[in-house]
């Protein structure tokens, strides 16, 4: 019988090209803990196929043991947590064959199978997403859900859990999610105190939207409506009423809201929500002005439309927004 402190089993897997981040991110979180918790709570184990030097999507190498000698180290011991890290953004992300044929096999046997960003490719490939709500990168959201339909892709948040089964974001949501695996083993004080000692958030919620998510409408510089998002971004409290915007464009409402959706792959109401959100969290990482201007310059009107927008969208208060950037920000100066 497994005795209450022995080891968790985790296993981080590594392939060629993979984002170093998305690897070392998680891996770090749980060995703070380990020095933190002055004992090998986490055993953990970087492997690829065959073991050896891989590198990263950086450049940087990094010292794997191969599957074949993972089997023999775990072999009648438990899997506590596998974790798939991903892949370089901006490509069709490519599988690993063998590491999917080791997650369909190992899968089953772990207590917890995770996966970071395009990681989540992988993990869908092996069969173990079918059926759940996932997340990934949100620049990849599309893709996973075209190639794997029988999931339900959600881009936007941090992470997800569901059962044994935990997905998140892209890059640095892989430290949130690995701070949440340390909570629920550990308890909220454990995972606060590793937070502390990396110098990041305490704790960003899972259905937290991805910071890291850019406006397509504002990153889009060469698209028709270009023009438009600029006009947008620096009126903000005007009304952006479709119709408003349609006369800008010179168009008919009903022309204007086709072609922006079939652009952008979003309605304009989107855009301008997406646009007024990113206004106001600025404000509120940069600025010490009051709640009720923030939320009038960003085109809310009231401050409690603000809070509303931010409870739905980020779950969190604007002040809890606030107060998390400045305990950062002290965290940072005496760091």
């Amino acid at each position: 019988m497994e005795s209450k402190h022995a080891p968790r089993q985790v296993v981080i897997l590594a392939y060629e090209g993979m984002n170093l981040l998305d690897l070392s991110g998680p891996l770090q979180v749980l060995a703070t803990t380990n020095r933190l918790q002055g004992r090998e709570v986490y055993r953990l184990h970087v492997a690829s196929a065959q073991g050896g030097a891989i590198v990263t999507s950086a450049g940087l190498p990094v010292m794997t043991q191969s599957l074949a000698a993972l089997d023999g180290l775990l072999d009648g011991q438990e899997l506590h947590t596998l974790i798939s890290p991903g892949g370089s953004l901006g490509e069709p992300f490519r599988l690993d064959l063998a590491l999917v044929a080791w997650i369909r096999r190992m899968a089953p046997r772990a207590q917890r199978v995770c996966s970071v960003c395009t990681g989540a490719f992988h993990l869908a490939e092996a069969g173990v997403l079918d059926g759940l709500r996932v997340t990934t990168h949100w620049d990849s959201a599309e893709q996973l859900q075209r190639r794997y339909p029988a999931l339900e892709v959600d881009g936007d948040p941090i992470y997800i859990r569901q059962g044994r089964i935990w997905t998140s974001a892209g890059v640095t949501a892989g430290i949130d999610l690995a701070l949440a695996l340390v909570e629920q083993d550990l308890g909220h004080a454990c995972a606060i105190a590793t937070a502390r000692q990396l110098v990041v958030f305490v704790k960003r919620p899972g259905g937290q939207s991805q910071f890291s998510a850019p406006l397509a409408s504002q990153a889009t510089g060469a698209g028709r409506f270009a023009e438009l998002h600029a006009w947008i971004a620096a009126h903000l409290e005007a009304d952006l009423r479709v119709e408003n915007l349609a006369r800008r464009a010179n168009m008919s409402p009903r022309t204007f809201a086709r072609l922006y959706v079939a652009e952008t792959g979003r309605t304009p109401a989107r855009t301008v929500e997406l646009m007024r959100l990113e206004a106001a969290r600025r404000a509120l990482e940069e600025t010490r002005l009051p709640l009720k201007r923030i939320a009038s310059q960003a085109g809310y009107g009231e401050e409690q439309n603000l809070r509303r927008v931010f409870l739905r969208q980020l779950g969190v208060s604007p002040g809890q927004y606030r107060e998390r950037f400045a305990r950062l920000d002290q965290a940072l100066q005496r760091a």
